[in-house]
């Protein structure tokens, strides 16, 4: 049965709903998120808000607390909802190397014999914004990054304007999820205040109703004093972090690149001033998913690598060389042959005393061709094969006057 891309993804993403939503491999630390923020707006609505809907002339406008607290919150979750379930923009990766890049070279060892080899180039300068950028290469997802490009090691994924990744939302941010999660980051930061404001006015009334201190209204409230600490606690974070993006966007940077590239000139290429750099953020259209994790997997045909010349003649040696092995074994036959003729004449030499019939053979060459075609055999291009075509010539002619003998 074919799979989808989700169900046979490399990635260490997390895949609900048949691929239709897709996180980070830390998600479980997203419901601690939400009831970081649900638990304190319901404890804000029950013990603060439910008493302020009557303490206005406007009836009305005590309600309009509560609305908006709700309201808000459900904008905050709907924020992190697109922050953290979805592609924050992926590259997919290669199935093989580029083989556009791919380079060719050829090593040639002790004994003559030449063994390609093939390399990709580390990195490799771009042009953006008329400044020459570099990338490198990711052996994991087999391509050259693009610019802002990096690999996340949690997700184990290329993202691409990857800022950084976010454990609090179980996801990379990048670029196809940074609008949003400023946005949910600034947003908790707004709520934060309201609830902090509406906590603190709540105590401004019970002092006032009851003629009393600070104090006795605390005591009156202790929900409205744990609301207020907790919210000036987490303001130090979100706050700060609403601050720190701030700063990223009026200069077109990103976290990892902040820190990476702090001293570095290609911090300042994709600067095109502080305007435009938050209209990129905020109003350009957001990248479609380069990914399709619902798509069914087709399958690859097969690839013909075109090798280069090197390599065809290396092959075309290694031909040769099988070509010259088989001659290797034909010569250890033929010396075998040619000792043992050598050892039967002279056997019949001393039995029936013939000279006539002596064959002259040069044993010691003999002995060498036997010799130097084993030692030939164990290494493939040592040794000489060249044998005398005079001994066997000599052999037949041995043979031939043996039958007349018989």
């Amino acid at each position: 049965m074919t799979k989808r891309v989700f169900e046979a993804w490399k990635g260490s993403n997390k895949f609900i709903l048949g691929g239709r939503l897709v996180f980070g491999p830390d998600a479980r630390s997203l419901p601690a998120t939400l009831l970081l923020i649900i638990v304190p707006v319901a404890l804000f609505c029950v013990f603060v808000a439910r008493h302020l809907r009557h303490e206005f002339s406007s009836y009305n406008a005590g309600y309009a607390i509560l609305v908006v607290a709700i309201l808000f919150t459900i904008y905050v979750l709907i924020l992190l909802s697109f922050t953290s379930a979805r592609d924050p923009g992926i590259v997919p990766r290669n199935l093989h190397p580029p083989e556009e890049e791919l380079r060719y070279e050829t090593t040639i060892s002790a004994d003559g014999r030449q063994t390609p080899s093939v390399h990709i180039p580390r990195t490799k300068e771009v042009m953006v914004n008329g400044v020459s950028v570099r990338v490198k290469y990711c052996d994991t997802c087999m391509l050259y990054r693009p610019p802002r490009c990096s690999h996340c090691s949690i997700c184990n994924n290329c993202v691409e304007r990857f800022d950084h990744h976010c454990p609090w939302v179980g996801q990379c941010i990048g670029q196809r999820n940074y609008r949003y999660f400023f946005m949910f980051v600034s947003s908790s930061t707004l709520l934060c205040i309201y609830v902090f404001s509406m906590s603190a006015f709540y105590i401004k009334i019970l002092m006032d109703n009851q003629h009393g201190t600070v104090w006795r209204a605390m005591k009156a409230s202790p929900w409205s004093v744990a609301l207020m600490i907790y919210c000036f606690i987490a303001l130090w974070f979100v706050g700060g972090l609403t601050a720190f993006h701030l700063y990223l966007i009026s200069t077109n940077m990103t976290t990892y690149e902040s820190f990476k590239y702090r001293s570095n000139s290609r911090s300042i290429v994709y600067n095109r001033g502080c305007a435009n750099n938050f209209l990129e953020v905020f109003c350009s259209k957001v990248k479609p998913s380069r990914n399709n994790f619902r798509a069914f997997i087709e399958e690859e045909p097969p690839r013909v690598v075109t090798l280069p010349n090197t390599t065809r003649e290396s092959a075309k040696a290694d031909e040769d060389n099988g070509t010259r092995r088989q001659k290797v074994e034909d010569d250890l036959d033929i010396g075998d042959d040619l000792m043992n003729l050598s050892q039967r004449c002279n056997a019949e030499e001393a039995t029936n005393d013939q000279p006539h019939h002596t064959l002259d053979i040069d044993h010691e060459r003999a002995g060498s061709i036997r010799t130097e075609t084993r030692h030939g055999s164990w290494g493939r291009r040592s040794g000489s094969w060249d044998i005398s075509t005079s001994d066997v010539r000599e052999s037949r002619s041995f043979t031939t006057a043996k039958e007349g003998r018989g």
